[in-house]
């Protein structure tokens, strides 16, 4: 048999495959890896639940703003406290609402440190409404990271202050009534008044787009503290399928339509930002 002749193969000698244009290992960019803060470990949040999401975001920007060492995070009782079981810094917990009091305390203790809080609607905006208040008024040097899922979510699905009109919860069962419990709390829009935030914005896990942008966000409080900023704080607009009765996909959808109508995404105060533009 006569065996048939080999062409040259483009970039190669005759009999050869394709020369290789892949370039080594230790010379490419990193696209996407797991951030070192970011413990690796199974979730114990219920399906559907934002806290991933955004644990994953803090961690990305403490590697990437290289400040893992000398971050001191405080979270209050309620599903925020198990952050620190999934970020690698150090932690204090406080009791219920009073992670901006005990931040001001850390913060004034340790003025080299970089100190955020890490807190839910139920336990910012109704049990520790005067200490974040007050932590905002003075202008203390922290990061506030508000997730607003608009239920209490540890303690059994109870409405909260930021609950929409209408929504049904374990202690609203015919739905949220202004009449007889009032309306929802935009308590960011509250804070972005006060002379002593120098950033508040609000931001949202509904899809990948609103993520990106939510991580913007936090990067600018995080990078308005370490400039010598005040309080900043970035409320996160979160899922809870579980309370909420929704499966996962409904409940992103819900965040995306229903709830971004009553809370607004965006950057509500820049102080930092309009004094360098009008200076």
């Amino acid at each position: 048999m006569t065996a048939l002749p080999q062409r040259p193969t483009p970039g190669g000698a005759v009999g050869e495959g394709p020369a290789s244009t892949t370039p080594p290992l230790d010379s490419r960019r990193l696209i996407y890896g797991h951030p070192t803060l970011l413990a690796e470990r199974p979730t114990h949040y219920c399906p559907g639940c934002g806290h991933g999401i955004i644990h994953r975001l803090i961690a990305e920007l403490l590697d990437e703003l290289k400040l893992g060492p000398q971050t001191i995070g405080v979270a209050s009782v309620g599903c925020s406290v198990f952050a620190y079981d999934y970020l690698d810094v150090d932690f204090v917990e406080s009791p219920h609402g009073r992670a901006p009091a005990v931040a001001t305390g850390v913060r004034r203790a340790r003025p080299d440190a970089f100190v955020f809080t890490y807190q839910g609607d139920g336990d910012l905006a109704a049990i520790g409404t005067a200490e974040i208040i007050h932590a905002a008024a003075r202008g203390e040097r922290i990061t506030v990271v508000f997730v607003n899922n608009g239920i209490y979510g540890m303690t059994g699905g109870q409405m909260a202050p930021t609950t929409l009109l209408g929504q049904h919860t374990t202690s609203s069962p015919t739905g949220r009534d202004d009449s007889l419990t009032g309306f929802p709390i935009p308590i960011t829009e509250m804070l972005a008044l006060l002379p002593g935030v120098s950033y508040a914005a609000r931001g949202s896990i509904a899809d990948p787009s609103q993520i990106g942008k939510t991580k913007t966000m936090l990067r600018r409080a995080f990078e308005d503290q370490r400039s010598g900023g005040r309080t900043s704080i970035v409320e996160i607009l979160s899922t809870r399928p579980v309370g909420w009765g929704m499966p996962p996909e409904e409940s992103m959808a819900h965040v995306a339509n229903d709830v971004v109508g009553v809370y607004p995404l965006g950057v509500l105060v820049d102080r930092r930002a309009t004094d360098r533009a009008s200076a």
